[in-house]
């Protein structure tokens, strides 16, 4: 392919390269900034930069970067081809040198032919051009040249020269990132700028992205655990009003098919339909305090996904809960019959169902595949030239075949295309798979293009029927289709791409784009909802910072909050503490709009992460005491220690239920969920510094109280290991501003209160007044919590003074013992 370019354009090569390529840097250059928007304007150029690096052995982003910063450079210098071709003739530099590799180069414009010397002399001393220089590899005598033009070019006093000096401006990105190409042209994009036209400066920036995108690491999930923050983004606040229910919504996540097994067990009978599920483990959940069942892998699945992972490795395997080939009840689950039965007999318990909705992608050989293309992010020719279909066809419908690139299953690479072909028109399109941009593809999946309204309105026309059928509806990764997130993975302008590999090159510009998609998709979805099935809940997986825009703008009812898991694990208390009185300081109303969880289907078990002792037991009453909605895990509640994978048809180890867990859960945990209603809101939630007898605040102990009519509780954790001790009397700074224990908790003042600690079933006297003052001591050994209820007032007889007086701050196990037996001692 090189040696035909060369040959069919022999003047277009520049200097020659001298080991075996008949093609020099500039010409490499021209053709990566050339090609780089569009590969179908020069295939060719493109199929022969792919040689060139095979033959240098080097990465293709790194050729890019070689070469467009060359090409960058030779503008500067034609630029000021004046004062270059002054400046060689002034030093008498020679340009015989330049036969044997710029051919007639007499009829270059003035100066290029030496810039084209000097330019060469440059890349030659800039140790990240090493792996090219088999492109150029001048000899000594052009070195020599080049070296002799630059000290001419340097800028001297009283000679009359620009005060500008071009030899620094050239040299300086080598100088400031000298072992990396990539870095070399991001700075000389911005230190350059004045002498690079818009236009090429954009192709250039796009080559940044492609290294960005070749370089970045993927699989590591979401991404670090960040505090939830709030952010303003010009729109006026659009909380979606809860129904009355909704605030007591306390979740637990089943895997459909691994909970059928695991039933099936423990019932010691073939349990396969969700009509056969036992009311017994119904009826558990109801008396736990659960109130809503989240069923995931209820959809028909993608033969292709369950294809694919059974090559793949697992021979049992499902296909994957979240490649799809249709929002139908699976018919290995009984169908739409018998998910009616399931609801039925839940809704008779209290509980409601959540199904999940797959809004960002659906599986490769899905229903929409096959009958509107049209509807994904898709090209009509591969995005690398060395992608390859040769594998199996995975689709079953005979008017399409699917082929998934050749490197997936030979483990080479994980493209991000697939091939569809239609057998009747012999169209070919290669669609691009799901992918967020922080992990690697998809490949059982195909990404569904929210630039194309047909596609966005017929994604909302699937999520309003599945509203009309569940009251709560779960989005898979909703964060993907924020508009930001849409335009940065699959639209991104120049200098903004890297997260997905070869989208940098298909960008809408800005207006484009707002075009396309003028409004958030999320929150036409939620106006609808609310219109057509108001009583639904809708709970939004979203990370990347945008929990509070979810909720606050979008109109999200519930969303996760990730950061609860992540920095109570880690014991990033401070930090929790932190975010949670940011969020209390500019809008209470998000705090009770988080989903908390200690595991979710992507993590790793709640055990695993938190154990199985304090710890564990002192963060799930955080839990279930928070404002929001608390979410249990699959198997959290028993102790299982499996993490399920989304296409398992049955749990690989056989574990049974730990039962003093469940007891210690009953005794601690289920009661605060049967009284959910008294934690769920945040209109009188109040956050708390525990200040130590030395008068620091002890950041590892969260401390807070809430209250519902006249029911009251103050809750207490330490998240560490380390005992402390202290007092809770004043709240942090709100919304609302500060306010003392007693008036939060709205107790009476000079009244004598009794209350109740949740933990061990002591009970307590305290003054209201002492509280307003002094606020409530406490000592707590590592991971202790404390929950205070049952406030209640007693007469303010010299009885009762007499007991509060006896007890001096500690606890009894039965005050109205202790009551009646002071009163009798009294009798005379």
């Amino acid at each position: 392919m090189i040696d035909a370019l060369a040959t069919a354009a022999p003047r277009a090569f520049g200097p020659r390269c001298p080991l075996g390529l008949p093609i020099g840097l500039p010409a490499v250059a021209t053709w990566s900034l050339d090609g780089l928007l569009d590969l179908r304007a020069d295939a060719s150029r493109e199929a022969a930069l792919d040689e060139v690096a095979d033959r240098l052995t080097l990465p293709r982003h790194e050729l890019h970067c070689g070469a467009a910063l060359h090409g960058l450079a030779r503008l500067v210098v034609r630029a000021h081809a004046e004062r270059v071709d002054a400046a060689a003739r002034a030093a008498k530099v020679p340009v015989a040198p330049l036969d044997a590799h710029l051919p007639a180069h007499g009829d270059e414009a003035p100066g290029e032919a030496a810039g084209e010397l000097w330019l060469l002399g440059l890349a030659a001393r800039n140790p990240a051009y090493a792996a090219l220089r088999p492109l150029f590899a001048p000899p000594d005598d052009v070195v020599a040249c080049a070296a002799a033009l630059e000290a001419a070019m340097r800028p001297r006093e009283g000679r009359g020269v620009p005060a500008d000096d071009l030899v620094a401006r050239l040299r300086a990105p080598a100088s400031a990132h000298p072992g990396s190409l990539r870095d070399q042209l991001a700075f000389a994009l911005d230190d350059w700028g004045d002498w690079v036209p818009e236009g090429v400066a954009a192709q250039a920036l796009r080559v940044v992205d492609a290294a960005d995108e070749a370089t970045r690491f993927r699989g590591g999930g979401p991404g670090p655990a960040q505090a939830p923050v709030i952010v303003d983004e010009g729109e006026h606040e659009r909380f979606t009003p809860d129904r009355e229910w909704m605030s007591e919504v306390v979740m637990m996540a089943k895997l459909t098919h691994v909970w059928l097994d695991q039933l099936s067990k423990r019932h010691g009978r073939e349990i396969r339909r969700l009509d056969q599920i036992p009311d017994e483990a119904l009826d558990r959940l109801a008396r736990w305090g659960f109130t809503g069942l989240w069923l995931i892998g209820l959809w028909a699945r993608s033969p292709a996904s369950r294809e694919i992972k059974r090559r793949m490795g697992n021979p049992e395997a499902l296909s994957s809960a979240y490649a799809l080939y249709d929002d139908v009840v699976a018919e290995d689950l009984g169908g739409d019959a018998a998910l009616d039965d399931l609801r039925r007999r839940a809704e008779e318990r209290g509980i409601r169902l959540c199904a999940d909705m797959v809004p960002n992608h659906v599986g490769v050989d899905a229903r929409w595949v096959v009958a509107h293309p049209e509807y994904f992010v898709w090209l009509d020719h591969p995005p690398f030239p060395g992608y390859t279909f040769d594998g199996p066809d995975l689709c079953a419908d005979e008017r399409v075949g699917v082929y998934l690139e050749d490197g997936y299953w030979n483990h080479s690479d994980a493209a991000v295309v697939f091939k569809r072909v239609d057998h009747h028109t012999g169209e070919v399109r290669y669609l691009y798979h799901g992918n967020d941009g922080t992990q690697m593809p998809w490949n059982d999946t195909a990404q569904i293009d929210f630039l194309n309204p047909a596609a966005r309105e017929a994604v909302a026309d699937r999520i309003t029927a599945i509203a009309r059928r569940f009251p709560m509806i779960r989005f898979d990764a909703a964060m993907t289709l924020a508009r930001r997130h849409i335009r940065r993975l699959w639209h991104p302008p120049p200098g903004e791409g890297g997260a997905i590999p070869s989208r940098s090159r298909y960008a809408a510009d800005p207006e484009a784009f707002d075009r396309a998609m003028p409004r958030e998709f999320w929150r036409e979805v939620v106006d609808r909802i609310n219109a057509e099935a108001p009583d639904t809940l809708l709970l939004a997986e979203a990370f990347w910072m945008m929990e509070g825009y979810f909720v606050r703008t979008l109109g999200m009812h519930r969303v996760y909050n990730s950061a609860f898991m992540n920095m109570l694990k880690s014991e990033d208390n401070a930090g929790y503490r932190k975010a949670l009185g940011e969020v209390l300081a500019l809008s209470p109303d998000v705090l009770q709009r988080f989903a908390n969880f200690m595991n979710n289907p992507d993590e790793e078990t709640a055990i695993a992460q938190f154990g199985d002792a304090d710890k564990y037991f002192g963060v799930a009453t955080l839990m279930v005491t928070l404002p929001g909605l608390p979410l249990f895990g699959h198997g959290q509640v028993g102790g299982f220690t499996e993490k399920y994978g989304m296409e398992y048809r049955r749990a690989y180890q056989d574990e049974a239920e730990k039962d003093w867990l469940v007891e210690r859960h009953e005794r601690e945990i289920f009661p605060l969920m049967r009284r959910r209603r008294l934690f769920a809101g945040a209109e009188h939630f109040e956050l708390y510094d525990f200040v130590t007898p030395e008068g620091a605040v002890d950041q590892n102990v969260f401390a807070y109280t809430n209250r519902r009519g006249d029911e009251r509780a103050l809750v207490l954790y330490n998240n560490a290991y380390a005992t402390t001790s202290g007092r809770v009397r004043r709240s942090t700074e709100t919304a609302r501003g500060r306010t003392t224990l007693c008036e939060a908790l709205g107790l009476e003042p000079e009244a004598l209160y009794r209350f109740r600690d949740h933990r061990d079933g002591a009970w307590y006297l305290r003054y209201a007044d002492a509280l307003a003052s002094d606020g409530l001591y406490a000592a707590l050994p590592g991971y202790r919590c404390h929950v205070f209820l049952d406030f209640a007032a007693v007469a303010l007889d010299p009885t009762w003074a007499r007991l509060a007086d006896a007890l001096d701050g500690e606890g009894a196990a039965d005050l109205d013992a202790r009551y009646a037996a002071l009163a009798a001692e009294e009798e005379p």
